[in-house]
């Protein structure tokens, strides 16, 4: 718990370098409600294929409030393929579609953390309101 607490204060002082702490909190929090709107609408959209764009989305939402926000999605992401890898192994083992779907995922987070159009990952059929 200790290495976990050392590791997110010294990324957030990493990210404070040029930006006062109350805006890079504020575009913190922001970023967090950009990640979870885009989570609760993979779980809600019951589409095929929408998990990369969805993440690709919230990425690109959090990292438009400036570094606060990219802080947060790396955080958010990172934390949540850590915790992902460690149910998938538990559940499935070694399962090389599972590798490759985690895979897929982060360079969709990617893409949106730097900025680029999230809609390169959109699927077909995915109604307007995502």
């Amino acid at each position: 718990m200790r290495l976990f607490t050392g590791i997110v204060f010294c990324s957030l002082v990493m990210g404070v370098t040029s930006e006062s702490w109350c805006s890079f909190f504020k575009e913190a929090l922001q970023g967090v409600g950009d990640m979870g709107r885009a989570y609760w609408d993979i779980m809600i959209s019951n589409h095929q294929n929408s998990n990369r764009y969805l993440y690709a989305r919230g990425n690109y939402d959090a990292a438009q409030r400036g570094p606060g926000g990219v802080w947060a999605a790396k955080l958010i992401s990172r934390s949540r393929v850590y915790l992902q890898g460690l149910i998938d192994y538990y559940l499935f083992g070694n399962s090389s579609t599972v590798l490759e779907d985690s895979k897929s995922n982060e360079k969709a987070e990617e893409w949106g953390r730097s900025g680029k159009d999230p809609d390169r990952f959109r699927p077909d059929g995915l109604p307007k309101k995502y």
